[in-house]
């Protein structure tokens, strides 16, 4: 699994704006929003094209466009749809999957609760959003289930993530899915921290993506 840790300044900008404790929720959307768009120039830079002609006021002109089929762009609720627009201001014309995913507290693993993607996701490009990459177990799972059926290039977007995070994900993917199951798998983010704390929280981090957005419900 490769790692892309984007070095901009802005982004560097951004992100320290979202850790500060003083943001308030609107200000953080719309920063979170700008960010990933950042991220996405980034996570595309191979999204698949072909080559189109089309007819300039003053002669043709050879060009690209997004091949088919189209990217698939996946949230995990409730704090990927943050980062939903900020996606798709690059890729209009993406579809949109959504995720559910929480952690059983009996088996401690991850359990999906919604599931609106489709079932064959064969040559397949998917970008998963979800803002913190902590122990890993969650966009692990994710992954696995866009794998399992059929994506051959699978990107999650990250607006933060730890070392045992990557570490957890590239284990439980050599673990789940062997060596040979042939898809790229990547994580780009705007930074990784230092390490997780007792309670598996991302330190020095910016605190619970979720509530910042939306508030705590």
């Amino acid at each position: 699994m490769e790692t892309l840790v984007v070095d901009h300044p802005l982004v560097a900008h951004k992100l320290t704006t979202l850790r500060d404790v003083r943001t308030d929720s609107p200000t953080f959307r719309r920063l979170t929003d700008e960010l990933v768009t950042l991220l996405t120039y980034e996570a595309t830079r191979d999204v698949r094209v072909s080559r189109v002609t089309v007819d300039t006021p003053l002669r043709p002109a050879e060009g690209v466009q997004l091949s088919r089929p189209t990217p698939l762009v996946v949230p995990i609720l409730r704090a990927g749809l943050g980062m939903l627009d900020g996606m798709t201001r690059l890729l209009p014309t993406a579809e949109v999957g959504f995720l559910g995913m929480a952690r059983d507290e009996e088996t401690l693993q991850p359990a999906t609760y919604a599931d609106r993607l489709p079932q064959d996701l064969s040559g397949r490009q998917c970008y998963v959003l979800d803002p913190m990459l902590a122990t890993g177990g969650t966009l692990a799972a994710a992954l696995k289930l866009l794998v399992d059926r059929g994506a051959d290039h699978v990107t999650a977007i990250c607006l933060l993530a730890a070392p045992e995070g990557l570490s957890a994900v590239e284990a439980r993917l050599g673990e789940t899915l062997g060596e040979d199951h042939g898809a790229v798998l990547r994580v780009v983010t705007a930074a990784v921290d230092d390490r997780l704390d007792g309670n598996g929280f991302i330190i020095p981090g910016l605190g619970d993506a979720g509530d910042r957005l939306y508030g705590c419900v």
